[in-house]
């Protein structure tokens, strides 16, 4: 929620800033960016909600918890940033096409100051933000970290767009634009298809899964893993697992080492809302 607020206000501040600088300097590109960096503030602001949404707990007609909204707020997002993609391209293209009778003006200086400011700012907010999503595991702080790195991106391409006008090139402004838009649309992508894969019950990578068993077979009176299912809840995982076991051993015995993995899943996954745990009897000798 911290870096929420503070990416809010950062935002805020610079995309007034670019879009002032962008008139100022008669900057297409700049305004664009900063366009962008306006719909950084109503990303952000969907974040919080989605994040507070899906931090309740568990209720009669949610017993599973509410996690999923979190994928919501990054669908919401990833729209947000394809539309707004698609805007700051469709009005480069206009510029490029009507070029001869809109008589392109050379940016000023001012422009270019604006975007390399940006650059270093939004770069910061983005390994800020990506360090806080990895820290809480949330999918929607880590599209809103990809959202900042795509305004540094598109800031990257306003620079060079107006460094090239600047250079008796006015045709590179517009360009870049539509560049910008590339680069949004994409992260907009990675966006909906992570939040997606997350709604649809996706298993966890094969290296976790991995880590997985070897906590399980580390566990007194595990014979072996019959099988191992999990699923990703929005940030959150469900790990169903069968076990081997000795079938003479009593319902308490079973029942206890079934606890054990249980817990220790648990433990060493963070990430991980809960763990069923099955006790099949094992088909092969158990030595003593």
């Amino acid at each position: 929620m911290r870096v929420s607020v503070n990416s809010m206000i950062v935002n805020l501040v610079l995309s007034i800033g670019k879009v002032a600088a962008g008139f100022v300097a008669r900057s297409g590109a700049m305004i664009s960016d900063g366009i962008h960096s306006a719909s950084d503030v109503f990303s952000t602001f969907v974040v919080i909600i989605g994040y507070r949404m899906s931090a309740k707990e568990s209720d009669d007609n949610h017993q599973y918890g509410h996690e999923r909204i979190e994928c919501v707020a990054a669908l919401l997002l990833a729209m947000i940033l394809c539309a707004t993609g698609i805007a700051i391209g469709y009005g480069g293209v206009k510029k490029i096409i009507h070029a001869d009778q809109l008589s392109l003006a050379m940016p000023g200086v001012l422009a270019l100051i604006a975007a390399i400011i940006s650059i270093g700012v939004k770069e910061g907010m983005y390994w800020y933000t990506r360090a806080a999503a990895k820290k809480v595991n949330s999918g929607a702080l880590m599209a809103d970290a990809w959202h900042h790195r795509s305004d540094a991106v598109s800031s990257v391409g306003s620079m060079v767009g107006i460094i090239g006008a600047r250079l008796g090139y006015p045709i590179c402004d517009p360009l870049a634009s539509v560049i910008i838009c590339v680069f949004i649309v994409k992260a907009a992508y990675d966006i909906f298809k992570d939040a997606v894969n997350k709604m649809m019950d996706t298993a966890c990578d094969v290296e976790t899964i991995g880590k997985m068993k070897e906590v399980i077979l580390s566990q007194a009176g595990v014979v072996g893993i019959d099988q191992i299912q999990t699923r990703l809840f929005g940030a959150r995982i469900y790990v169903d697992v069968e076990i081997a076991a000795d079938g003479s051993m009593t319902l308490g015995e079973a029942h206890e080492i079934a606890e054990q993995v249980h817990g220790a899943i648990e433990k060493n996954f963070e990430e991980v809302k809960h763990c069923m745990v099955h006790v099949n009897p094992s088909e092969k000798p158990v030595l003593e």
